[in-house]
This record gives structure tokens, sequence and C-alpha cells, in this order.
């Protein structure tokens, strides 16, 4: 604005002073016919009017140059103007076209995005029905292994049943055949003694009845022989068996008598082992206890039993063997298997 205000007062001067000199010229006035005096007097005015003309000229055409170079400076701000606006304009439109690209691009982006969620999800099930079938075809092909395994196992154990059942059936062929051969064989050679046993017969029959008389008689004498001999065999047999009876009896009987007479001895050192542990008082007077002890091959007791008595008399006897610890015992296993287990009656003595 303040261009154009600058611009606006000398072109509105120069247009004042072209105005009036375009109406001086229009007028045409004629300075000619006024009188002599008045043609001397303007002679120098209208010299001077040339002059400031030339001066008005000049400075008309350098206001007309200035007015079209201001023109020119307007036009070119004007176009400078209309070129920056034409290249906001052109800016917005690419601005709007971009930002309509980039929502374009946005709402794009959205469909993509939303599709690559749909395909994400897609995918998804995809796998998990991918995965449960993965996981559906290795429990199938574990059970088809293991099915196939069994197959195998049921096809190997039916061709080792089948090898077993044709090497035995391949055997019994091989044994009928060999059995066959073998009956065949026997069969001839069953004939052949047969016939040579029938021959041989023959000649023996005859032979055997003479040699079966002899033989009868020999065997009849023979047995009337022996008949005797085993009688008298048997006779001194029985009267030796008789003495030997006898005299077992009698050894028998005489270590019976040593070995009761050997536990005798013992059961009356027991009875007074116990008598010197026995602790007696006056209420035991008269009064017995039935023990029975088990002893073990060193004397040592087992264990101890009453089997009846007083009372009292029964605790001391137990206590007196308790005390004792070990029992006097054979060393002969025979004696000690006679009282390994025995009963005694303890008496308290006073």
């Amino acid at each position: 604005m303040a261009d154009k205000s600058d611009v606006t007062l000398p072109l509105s001067i120069s247009a004042g002073i072209h105005i009036g000199v375009i109406i001086i010229l229009a007028l045409g006035i004629d300075f000619s016919h006024k009188p002599e005096s008045m043609q001397q007097v303007s002679a120098p005015a209208v010299k001077a009017v040339m002059v400031d003309q030339q001066k008005v000229a000049n400075q008309v055409e350098k206001l007309k140059q200035e007015k079209r170079d201001a023109e020119r400076r307007e036009q070119e701000r004007q176009a400078e103007l209309e070129r920056k606006a034409q290249e906001a304009k052109q800016a917005r439109e690419r601005e709007q076209a971009q930002i309509k690209q980039l929502e374009q691009e946005r709402k794009q982006q959205e469909i993509e995005t939303q599709k690559a969620n749909e395909a994400t999800k897609l995918a998804q099930v995809k796998q998990q029905q991918e995965k449960e079938k993965a996981v559906k075809a290795e429990a199938d092909r574990k059970l088809k292994e293991q099915e196939r395994k069994v197959a195998e196992d049921a096809a190997q154990k039916a061709a080792e049943k089948r090898k077993v059942e044709e090497a035995a059936a391949a055997k019994a062929e091989s044994d009928r055949k060999l059995k066959e051969a073998e009956a065949k064989a026997k069969a001839e050679k069953a004939k052949a003694d047969a016939d040579a046993k029938a021959e041989a017969k023959a000649k023996a029959d005859a032979k055997a009845e003479a040699k079966a008389k002899a033989d009868a008689k020999a065997k009849a004498d023979a047995k009337a022989k022996a008949d005797a001999e085993a009688k008298a065999r048997a006779q001194q047999e029985q009267e030796m068996a008789d003495a030997l009876a006898a005299e077992q009896a009698a050894l028998s009987q005489t270590m019976n008598k040593q070995m009761q007479s050997e536990v005798g001895k013992y059961q009356a050192m027991i009875k007074s082992t116990i008598q010197r542990n026995l602790v007696v008082d006056e209420s035991m007077r008269g009064k017995t206890c039935t023990v029975s002890v088990r002893l073990a091959n060193d004397g040592f007791v087992i264990s101890s039993q009453t089997k009846g008595g007083d009372p009292n008399v029964c605790r001391a006897a137990k206590a007196a063997i308790l005390k004792a610890g070990k029992l006097p015992v054979s060393p002969d296993p025979a004696v000690y298997n006679l009282m390994k287990e025995i009963n005694l009656i303890v008496e308290p003595t006073f």
C-alpha cells in the first residue's frame, strides 16, 4: 500500500500539467494578432512556456516512464502475488491432495490393518487347526505305529509259529518216512527172522525136547539138593539171629540201666545245685514244688516252668534255677537227650 501512494501523487501532478497543456493547445490561442507590445511581452513568456513545456514533457515522459515502471512493477508484483497465490493455491491443492492421499492411505492402511488382523486371526485359527491336526496326526501316527508294531509282532510270531509248524511238519514227515522205512525194514527183517526162526524152531524143537527131558531130570535132582541145603542154611541163620537178638537185648538192657543210672546221677546233681541256691523259710517245711526244666547241651537253662505245688516253694525254686544259670548235664549225647527236658520235685531241706 505504501508503494501505491508514492506513485499516485506524481501521477496526479503530471496528469494536471498534461491537462493544462492539452487545454491550451485545444483552444489554439494565437498570440500573433495581439498588439506588438503584447507580442514583445509574450515572446519570453512563450519561450519560457516552451522551455517549461519541454521540462514538462520530459517530466511527463519521466512520469510516464515511472508510471510504466510503477505499472510494470505493479504488474510484476501482481504477477508475483498471483504467482505466489497460484503457488499457495497449488501448495494448498497439493497439501489437500496430500491430505486426501494421506487420508486414503490411512483408510487403506486401516483396511489393510483390518485385513491383516483378520488374516492374523485367520492364520491363528488356521495355525491352531493345523496344530490340532498335527497333534491328531501325531496321535494317529503313534497309534498306527503301535498298531504296526503289534501287527509286526503278530506277523513275526505268526512267522515264527509257521516256521516251527513247518519244521515240526517237516520233522514229522521225516520221522514218518523214517518210521515207514524202519517199519518196512523191520517187517522184511521180521519176515526173514520168522522164516529163519521157523526153520530153526523146527530143528530146535526136536533137540529141545530131548534136552528138556534131560534138563527136567537134572533140575529135579538139583532142586531136591537145593531144598535140602536151603533148609539147613535157614535153620542155621535163624539160630544165629536168635542168638544175636538175645545178645543185643542183653546189651540194650545193660545200656539202658547205665543210662538211667547216669540220668539219675545228673538229676541228683541238678537237685543238689538247686538246693544250694534255694532260699528257704519255716513256711516251706514239708512242702514241695514240681518244676519242668529245659536245658541246652552245655547245661544252660533255656526255660523253667512250675507244674504245681506250694507257691512259695515254686517261687524259691525258680529263683534258685535262675541264680544257678547252668545246671550239670552229661557230655554223652544219648544221656543228654534223656535229660534235656526233665521234671524235678524240689523239697526244701532244713
